[in-house]
This record gives C-alpha cells, structure tokens and sequence, in this order.
C-alpha cells in the first residue's frame, strides 16, 4: 500500500520551506517570549520538551512547565544554555530594519521562493557582508508561531554537519523572520524534478553522496540528540545543497520529541506532506524514529527513479511513488528499469540493486520491518564512497551499467570480486552482474539480503579504513 494522506496544516505542498530556523527575535528576549505567548500551551504540546543534544547541556528542572504555559521562560531557558565548554548557546537577534537592509527592502530580485509558510529571499548582511537566507513567515494564524517557536529551541540546540545552521532570528512586533545560512544549490527537489532544459541531471555519485548526507543528519536526530528528534517532515524539498553537494536538513517546524523510557512513540497530530508520510502514522497519529524512516525511503526512491513521490501527470498505476515501485521490487529483471532515465544508462547495476534494496526495506508497511537509521548510514556510506566510472560509449555494454565501481580509499573493485563476499554469501559476480539472472525471486528474503550485503560490506570497507590509517605500508587497509 502506499503512503496514506497526511492531514494538518496545509503544509503539504511547501516546495520552497527550504530553510529551517533557530527563530527569531528584533528585541531581544521581549520579542522570543511574544511568540512564546502567543503560540499558548499548544507550542509546548508542539514542540515537546527542550532538546539537549551531547553537546548541550540539559534544561534547567522545571523547563518543561515553562514551555507548557507557554512563557517568557522559552526565552530564559535559551539564555542558560551552555556548549560542552562551558559557552553560553545564543541564537543571533535582528531588527526587521536591519532584515528589510539585507534583503533591499524584500524586492523581488532577492526573492528565492515560497513555501506553505513564508517567502524565502537572499539577503547579504551589513556589516559582516554575509550572504544568508531570510525566511518570513506568514503572520495570519498562530501555526506559524509554533513553528517559529520550535524551530528557535531546536536549532539552537542542534548541531551537526548535516542541518542547516540557524544564523538568527527576528520578532519585531507581528514580524517573524529566519535567518538562516545560505544554501547556493538550493534544494534536492530542484535537482531531481521539472528540471530547465539543457540542466543536466544529477549523476549516480552525487545522488548516493547526498543520499548518504542526508541519512545521516536523520542519524544524529535519531540517535546523537538526547532525547531523540522525529523530524517529521523529511522530504527533497527539504534538503538543502552547499558546495560539492553537501547536504543539509532544512525546516524544523515540525519537528518533534521522540519517546523515552518505556514509551514506544508519541501521539500528535497527524502533520506532514502526502507521498512521504508513513502509513501507521497517518492512520493512527502514533509517530516514531520509524516514520522518519519511511519518509527517507521515498527520498531514496525519487533519488534513484528520477519520478516525483506524487506525480498527478502521470498514468493512475504511477501517480503515487510507492505504490508503483513496491510490485517491481519483485522480479531483478525489472529493477534497472526503475533507474532514472536521466541516468542515461551511468549506473553500477550492482550499486542500483544495493540502494533499491534499502529504499525497499525502508518503506516497508510495517514499522517493525524497517531498518534503524544507522543501518542506512552504513549502507549508504559504503554506496557513497564507491566512484563510478563509466565505460566510455565505444566499449560499454548495452544498458551503459558498467560494474567498474571502486571503493574511495580502498581501491578494491565490485566488478570480479569482493573481499567480505566469502562470509558465507555466494560471489557478487554470481548475484549482481547481470539483471537478466534469477527471474523472478523471493521478494523479502532478496531484498533483506541485499540490506544484509550493503551493511556487511559498508562494516568491511569501515574497517579497512580503520587499518589504512594505522599502517602507512598497507594504502588499501589490508584490501
């Protein structure tokens, strides 16, 4: 089955919500505990308890009921916040002066794009020069408080190579405005779909590289904060794009607290966009580090396929991503049909059955059946560091899947041989080399296979790392 309608707040189609925030405030504390106020207790139902990341310390004992009455407590708590070395964390203050300078005044030459809740403009600041993303919310309704205010407590909280970086913020009077570091390749949406003519499509390398970026800043949400972040709302257009195509999270507006002790997920509103939503939790409302999962998978599949998650101009039996890929998964013959055809045949048949098998397993229908976040990580991390390269056209065979993927650091080839393929699995030559082998197979056993194989040897290629760095006699770790 595919992904289930996701009800709530007519964010659904926000293409341009590109950039999360740390929040704003004009005047300083006055202005953060406003919105506090204004968002009520429902900004704490919302937002959940204060994140303390490893690196953060915890917020002071009763925070939470702070956060509840929805007071200037939001504000003070931030305040006291300190880095691992004692600093204290803040968060940036601007003026809407200062923001409307950056932005000449928001003309229409700086605008980026809109999305379900604010325009996005480039602005450069006085002063420093700093070119940044200013997003400003819309001011009808207190929903775009909430997501204001959750956005401030959470990125001014959470760090990591892979989140976009909260600059600061604005809360002059009604006027709620992000800042944000500017991201100068915009969104993988931009990349992947409705692409100009004479754009070049994204090659295998890059997409498994930001593929695997991605996966892990959901890692660190997932596994690194304490308590765990569901981020709730992981779609293309909410990775962002630096140099080389680093990929970043974006949009932390709804984000939320995961559940602890002996809690097995936390109910809230059923929030998100249609396509990406995992099904237990657009029926039930029940949300989990797994939903997470499930909207990566989709991601991984609009990586791979080229096709949107919910594409209306297509046939009825495609329109829904998921609902098309699920019946191909089971036969091997059909799968480098799913490639993109943007790809024009530049794909390691080996390295596309791998990364459909772990977009398979992640968007499995029940929760239990998808794998942990890291195990993605791990997967998609050895798919990443492999280099593609493909035959030139006068020796490449037809299809244009060249096997010559090598490993970054290792240097050990895929295409003949590999060395953790002995650990009681049959050769990759005699499993992956050719799409026309098996026919149609066991659909759960080949794909938990393939996840088994990734992991294994992404562990194996980790390892070999491990052991290159420890000898300057042995380059290839061993391999």
């Amino acid at each position: 089955m595919g992904c289930f309608s996701c009800f709530g707040s007519g964010r659904g189609k926000e293409d341009l919500g590109h950039y999360g925030g740390k929040g704003g405030n004009g005047g300083g504390a006055a202005g953060l505990a406003a919105v506090a106020a204004s968002s009520s207790a429902a900004a704490g139902a919302e937002a959940g308890a204060a994140v303390a990341p490893p690196r953060a310390e915890k917020f002071p004992a009763g925070a939470d009921k702070a956060r509840g009455k929805g007071n200037a407590g939001s504000k003070k708590e931030l305040a006291v916040l300190k880095d691992a070395n004692g600093n204290t964390i803040s968060a940036q203050t601007f003026t809407f002066r200062q923001l409307a300078s950056a932005t000449k005044n928001f003309r229409d030459e700086c605008f980026i794009g809109e999305g379900g809740f604010g325009r996005v403009y480039r602005g450069r600041l006085d002063g420093t020069g700093q070119v940044v993303a200013i997003k400003q919310l819309n001011r009808d309704g207190n929903q775009g408080n909430k997501e204001f205010l959750v956005e401030v407590l959470m990125l001014s909280l959470l760090h990591h190579q892979n989140l976009v970086n909260l600059v600061g913020y604005c809360a002059d009077g009604d006027q709620r405005l992000l800042v944000y570091e500017y991201m100068p390749l915009g969104s993988l949406e931009d990349h992947l779909h409705d692409l100009p003519p004479g754009k070049e499509a994204l090659d295998w390398n890059t997409r498994m590289k930001i593929a695997a970026g991605a996966a892990k800043g959901l890692e660190y949400l997932h596994d690194k904060a304490q308590p765990p972040v569901i981020y709730r709302d992981f779609k293309s257009s909410n990775i962002l794009l630096g140099h080389g195509f680093h990929a970043k999270l974006s949009d932390f507006g709804l984000a939320k607290l995961g559940p602890v002790g002996d809690k097995s997920h936390v109910s809230t509103r059923v929030m998100g966009t249609y396509g990406y939503c995992a099904p237990e939790y657009a029926m039930t409302g029940q949300l989990t580090v797994k939903s997470d999962v499930y909207s990566f998978g989709v991601v991984l599949l609009e990586l791979i396929t080229g096709r949107k998650a919910i594409d209306s101009t297509r046939p009825a039996a495609e329109q829904n991503l998921v609902s098309w890929a699920r019946p191909l998964f089971n036969d091997r013959r059909k799968l480098p049909k799913m490639a993109d055809p943007g790809l024009e045949g530049r794909f390691p048949s080996r390295g596309l059955y791998q990364a459909l098998a772990v977009a398979s397993m992640c968007i499995q229908s029940e929760a239990a059946s998808r794998p942990l976040i890291a195990d993605v990580v791990t997967a998609l991390s050895y798919l990443a560091n492999q280099i593609y390269e493909p035959s030139p056209p006068s020796t490449s065979k037809k299809g244009g899947s060249d096997q010559r993927s090598r490993v970054g650091d290792s240097g050990s080839t895929l295409s003949k041989s590999d060395d953790t393929g002995s650990s009681g699995h049959r050769s990759p030559k005699d499993q992956d080399d050719s799409p026309r082998e098996h026919g149609v197979v066991n659909k759960g056993l080949e794909r938990e296979r393939m996840v088994a194989e990734a992991k294994m040897w992404g562990q194996n290629w980790r390892e070999k790392q491990r052991a290159a760095q420890g000898s300057l006699d042995s380059p290839t770790g061993g391999g």
